[in-house]
């Protein structure tokens, strides 16, 4: 007695799944559009990608810069350095001739 109500069930179940599936545009339509914005977003994360590596390549070039600029203000400062140095020594020079001259 069971079996024809599982036959009729499973007819009923088999004709509404078929009757849900025939109406597969809009679906399709939907299924277009998606494939639509993930085409445009792979555009888009290329030309970021392409917009990062040349950020990347600027900023590479700016260290690259600093630390040149950073190497010629190292010799500038031994270069001060050293001169201030020797001014001190003739400075100390000067001084030690004029105290001479001064005691003689």
């Amino acid at each position: 007695m069971k079996t024809p109500i599982v036959v009729k069930m499973a007819a009923v179940m088999a004709v509404a799944g078929l009757a849900g599936c025939t109406d597969l545009k809009p679906m399709q339509a939907q299924i277009d559009n998606l494939k639509t914005q993930v085409a445009s977003l792979q555009s888009q994360v290329a030309a970021a990608k392409s917009t990062a590596d040349a950020a990347n390549g600027a900023a590479a070039s700016a260290a690259s810069a600093a630390n040149g600029a950073q190497s010629t203000a190292n010799q500038a400062l031994a270069a001060a350095q050293a001169s201030q140095s020797c001014c001190d020594a003739t400075n100390e020079k000067l001084d030690r001739m004029f105290k001479r001259s001064i005691s003689k």
